[in-house]
């Protein structure tokens, strides 16, 4: 057995501890990782992988797509607009809603491409400058935009909590505003606080290293 199913087994079953429904899904961050690295776990039977990139998942997924209908593929990375018509062909959610100007190009490119994408907003959770996404107080306005003149189907809401101790504190605040939405998927908790995200009923954990090891 390879070393990426060992780690992928066993994060399985320390999820299996938190969450015994087996609600959540694991997005493996394969972003810089080649296909021959990937493979292992493709054939394994796992569906869900996240890239940063839509250039690289483009060239990297494009024809394994076309062979394995069931993969499902994961954009977590910032997403620019003009990047957008590209995305919307390659990848089935994007995690990365973080605008009205990109709400726009992904609507209107998702209509010309007759496809429906799964949408997560992206919260700026802890206010930080260097990061993107709707800023906590004007989530409720944009999700409702996004869902009632943009006709986007928005699963939940995603953030990345500031790098510092108290990452209960912000799941705790992100779980609490995805529910006054009455949204039922949360993305949110990587390789180093999955398991804290889990007790904030986070159903999407985009884990990368943990499975794949570092990125060199």
């Amino acid at each position: 057995m390879s070393i990426i199913i060992e780690r992928f087994n066993k994060i399985q079953l320390n999820i299996s501890k938190i969450d015994n429904s087996k609600s959540s899904k694991i997005i493996a961050i394969s972003k810089t990782f080649s296909l021959d690295y990937i493979m292992p776990l493709i054939e394994f039977g796992h569906n869900h992988f996240g890239e940063n990139k839509v250039q690289e998942a483009d060239s990297k997924w494009s024809q394994i797509k076309k062979e394995k209908k069931n993969l499902k593929l994961h954009m977590v990375g910032k997403l620019q607009s003009n990047k957008a018509k590209k995305a919307v062909e390659i990848f089935d959610y994007i995690h990365s809603l973080d605008s009205q100007k990109l709400a726009d190009v992904l609507s209107k490119s998702q209509t010309e491409k007759n496809k429906s994408i799964n949408y997560f907003i992206q919260v700026n959770i802890g206010n930080e400058l260097q990061k993107s996404g709707i800023q906590y107080n004007e989530v409720d306005q944009f999700y409702s935009y996004c869902t009632k003149e943009k006709n986007m189907n928005i699963l939940g809401l995603m953030a990345i909590p500031p790098n510092d101790k108290n990452t209960d504190k912000y799941f705790k605040s992100l779980y609490e505003l995805n529910s006054s939405l009455g949204l039922k998927e949360l993305s949110m908790g990587m390789s180093s606080d999955y398991m804290k995200a889990l007790n904030y009923k986070a159903t999407y954990l985009r884990i990368g290293s943990a499975i794949f090891g570092e990125r060199s």
